[in-house]
């Protein structure tokens, strides 16, 4: 087991740190690549028995067959979405795990944060006061409680929200392709349609998959069912949301404030540091333009706790692997 070798991409010091912290007991070779996976680095994995990738690594057919080429016998997402990795390519050749879970908590309380941070001005208060300016002109929020919030997708993320938010004495309506009726009575939230969802709700945040039916169910039709001033909550997935029709959403005012920790073209921008450079992709460039957007850097998961699930699961799957056992976390095609 010890000789098994590990080539971790797309890493930062902190997963080194805790992935280093974590190997203690397992004795891998690990090697950290700053670069994202892709059909231009994948050479680097040659000698390695398994890749460990993140969100933003581009895992095509082409990376699969090469990383089959090189000798890799395992591909470990160190995180829960796995939309970046052909499936059907590396079905029969090298085996794909995942983290499917790390912390709940973490992406949910982000995203009530955002939802706070975005009512109350927050983040407009902080750069005023540094300023010297104590006025409070433009800083009017409102009581969260008795509003209405959508929650679209109710897995254990969208659960804790709901339970938060039923702590501001809000009214909680959600829609699920797949109702969780048991837990609808237990946390005393409703389940409606979509289009309920979208006339009825002051706040909407999205907590579903990304699959072919979810793409862009934030769109302009979609916008056009909502009630004037909503503010839309995005910590799931980037391709939720049309970008084009949330701007628009935003100029005519009947989106009244955005918060994004996710975005559909994040790859080239989010984890790094692009502060010395021009952003030349138009749209996020434009969202960041609005005072009433909050981007955060795919920053929801970012907990101790959450990294420290990360790295046990993740170094507990490849453990699992070599050692034959059955993998619990493994993802095949379907």
């Amino acid at each position: 087991m010890v000789n098994m070798k590990i080539a971790f991409f797309d890493t930062k010091q902190y997963d080194e740190n805790f992935f280093n912290n974590a190997n203690k007991k397992y004795g891998f070779k690990l090697k950290y690549f700053k670069p994202h996976l892709s059909e231009d680095t994948v050479a680097l994995s040659k000698g390695y028995d398994v890749v460990c990738v993140f969100v933003n690594d581009d895992i095509n057919k082409n990376v699969i067959n090469k990383l089959k080429e090189n000798g890799v016998k395992l591909i470990a997402l160190r995180c829960a979405g796995y939309n970046n990795v052909d499936l059907e390519a590396a079905k029969g050749k090298i085996k794909v795990v995942r983290v499917p879970s790390y912390s709940p908590y973490a992406v949910a309380e982000h995203t009530v944060a955002l939802i706070m941070t975005l009512n109350r001005k927050i983040h407009k208060s902080y750069l005023r006061v540094r300023e010297g300016n104590f006025t409070l002109n433009g800083l009017m929020g409102f009581d969260m409680h008795k509003k209405t919030a959508g929650i679209i997708g109710t897995g254990k993320i969208a659960k804790i929200v709901i339970k938060i938010l039923n702590g501001f004495g809000m009214d909680v309506l959600a829609y699920d392709k797949y109702p969780d009726k048991k837990a609808e009575k237990e946390l005393g939230f409703r389940y409606v349609t979509l289009k309920e969802l979208y006339c009825k709700s002051d706040i909407i945040s999205l907590h579903c998959p990304l699959t072919t039916e979810t793409k862009y169910i934030i769109n302009e039709e979609s916008i056009s069912n909502m009630k004037d001033g909503v503010m839309i909550i995005n910590t799931g997935r980037g391709k939720l949301i049309d970008t084009k029709s949330i701007i628009k959403g935003l100029k005519t005012k009947k989106i009244s404030a955005a918060g994004l920790d996710v975005y559909e073209e994040e790859d080239e921008y989010f984890f790094e540091d692009m502060s010395g450079e021009i952003i030349t992709d138009d749209l996020l460039a434009r969202l960041l333009t609005f005072n009433n957007v909050i981007v955060t850097s795919h920053q929801a998961f970012f907990t101790k706790e959450a990294l420290y699930n990360i790295t046990e699961t993740t170094l507990g799957n490849i453990d699992s692997f070599f050692k034959g056992k059955i993998i619990e976390n493994e993802i095949e095609y379907e």
